[in-house]
């Protein structure tokens, strides 16, 4: 059946800064970073754009964008204004997963905080902390019928209902990128997440994983802060 509203695109992208910048003089720096800044905030008119810093919680990786915009290309635009700020030669990108809203299949009676009915629309909730992950299932459980799916929904969605202080994103990377789905978790305490993700682990929907990893740790910062960390 063809959905009538519109779905967004969502993009969590990844940035590390190189040790050679922090060598860089103090005033080609500050300009290396006020260029990077007015590249990203460019997007401002594309779309929702949120800053984290990755430092000291995830290896390879210091700050994390994650972009809501309901134009593909704008993602696009977007990369090739930082990578030809003056910050650009001192940046790589180790990681960036692309995915889009859909409608959900299964019923949830529990109504979501920050996301219309239908989940075709992201508003961040703005925690301190987002936990990213990509995530795949097992070809046999899309084998299965929609009723046993539903059912075995049943038990994950009651369980996330246990921990409301947790706020799922779950967006769709079909045919997108190399995922089923990149799922996002907003909240201010690491240790819900924590034991949400290990009460997860006992409901029978865990056994049609196939890969939940890597995992990103994010703390939501002005983005000039995420920089600044870095020297």
């Amino acid at each position: 059946m063809a959905e009538t509203a519109q779905r967004q695109y969502v993009s969590f992208s990844f940035y590390k800064v190189s040790e050679s910048f922090r060598a860089v003089g103090a005033a080609d720096r500050e300009t290396a970073k006020k260029s990077f800044v007015e590249a990203v905030e460019a997007f401002s008119k594309d779309g929702i754009l949120l800053a984290y810093s990755t430092l000291g919680f995830k290896a390879g990786v210091d700050l994390m964008l994650w972009r809501i915009s309901y134009d593909l290309d704008s993602f696009q635009r977007m990369d090739s204004r930082v990578v030809k700020s003056a910050l650009g030669p001192y940046l790589s990108q180790p990681a960036s997963y692309l995915a889009m809203t859909k409608r959900s299949i299964y019923i949830d009676k529990h109504q979501h905080e920050g996301q219309d009915g239908n989940r075709m629309a992201i508003v961040p909730r703005r925690g301190k902390y987002i936990f990213v992950y990509p995530f795949v299932k097992t070809r046999e459980w899309y084998l299965l019928s929609k009723e046993e799916r539903q059912r075995i929904m049943d038990e994950h969605i009651r369980v996330g209902n246990l921990y409301p202080s947790v706020k799922l994103n779950t967006t769709y990377s079909f045919g997108l990128d190399d995922q089923d789905f990149v799922v996002a978790f907003e909240g201010d305490q690491p240790q819900d997440f924590l034991d949400l993700v290990m009460a997860l682990r006992e409901t029978e929907g865990s056994k049609y994983t196939v890969r939940d990893t890597p995992i990103y740790t994010c703390k939501l910062m002005g983005l000039r802060e995420t920089l600044d960390l870095l020297g």
